[in-house]
């Protein structure tokens, strides 16, 4: 793994954390495998802890798609369960919290990391929740348009017959190409803004442009590696939503802890 260091911005514009110089690394395959065994080993360390927040996001989601089945939103059933996963960056912060605790050799509990991911609400990271959020609804409104444009004749009162269209009618197969490229395309951005500013605002004294900006450098700068993380991701999020979303409950903390140590090894620790 080797390693370039970045321009740090005029210190005059800065806090004393952020005038640290941040140094990005090249990451290869063997940092995700080395990444993937210590989120694993994080995973087994606290257990209940961390599927507690898997567990929580899969109910979430649960609830997320009975509500528009109920409020007869029936439409929005296929894009909300695949554009959820969108927002679990922002939902893992309390499983980056835990992971530098460990890596630390810190002794935490529930309250330790509850009250850090409470504090985050003041910090940074707030303004990437609206972020992912900002897109997750950009989501959301590109495919009712595309409902509407291509789907306009179709009448579904339940489901069944949403689905029935959609994966059995010509209309159908054209509505998901066009809402798999678009939705790629915005998977895409968000992965780069958040895969390494998550972790990253949770970590250190930034400002969530800083972070972002690196994030996407990370990514540019190591794409064959960082696309392949991104389809890891996305295979076992898919994965992991057919039965019921309960596959979550053990993989989103995984893919958690995992992100962590791939950022920690993406850029170095802070230095000055």
């Amino acid at each position: 793994m080797t390693s370039e260091t970045t321009e740090a911005p005029s210190k005059n514009d800065q806090t004393p954390h952020q005038r640290a110089t941040l140094t990005i690394n090249r990451v290869t395959a063997e940092d995700i495998r080395a990444s993937l065994k210590a989120g694993f080993a994080d995973f087994l360390a606290r257990p209940v802890m961390s599927g507690f927040f898997g567990l929580f996001y899969a109910l979430f989601g649960i609830l997320f798609i009975w509500a528009l089945v109920w409020l007869g939103k029936i439409w929005m059933v296929i894009p909300a369960a695949v554009g959820f996963p969108l927002v679990a960056p922002f939902a893992a912060a309390g499983l980056y919290e835990m992971s530098r605790r460990i890596q630390m050799g810190e002794s935490f509990g529930w309250s330790d990391i509850l009250t850090v991911m409470a504090n985050q609400r003041k910090r940074e990271l707030g303004w990437m929740a609206f972020t992912t959020l900002f897109i997750f609804w950009v989501w959301v409104y590109q495919i009712r348009l595309w409902l509407a444009i291509i789907l306009q004749d179709a009448s579904f009162s339940d489901v069944d017959g949403f689905l029935s269209i959609v994966f059995f009618t010509p209309e159908g197969w054209t509505f998901l190409a066009i809402g798999t490229v678009v939705g790629a395309g915005l998977s895409a951005v968000l992965f780069s803004v958040t895969v390494i500013a998550m972790p990253m605002l949770l970590d250190r004294e930034l400002d969530f442009v800083t972070a972002m900006l690196t994030s996407i450098r990370v990514v540019v700068e190591n794409k064959g590696v960082m696309l392949s993380w991104a389809a890891i991701i996305a295979v076992t999020i898919v994965l992991s939503l057919v039965p019921a979303f309960l596959g979550l409950i053990f993989t989103l903390p995984i893919l958690g802890h995992t992100t962590w140590h791939l950022y920690r090894r993406a850029v170095s620790p802070t230095k000055g």
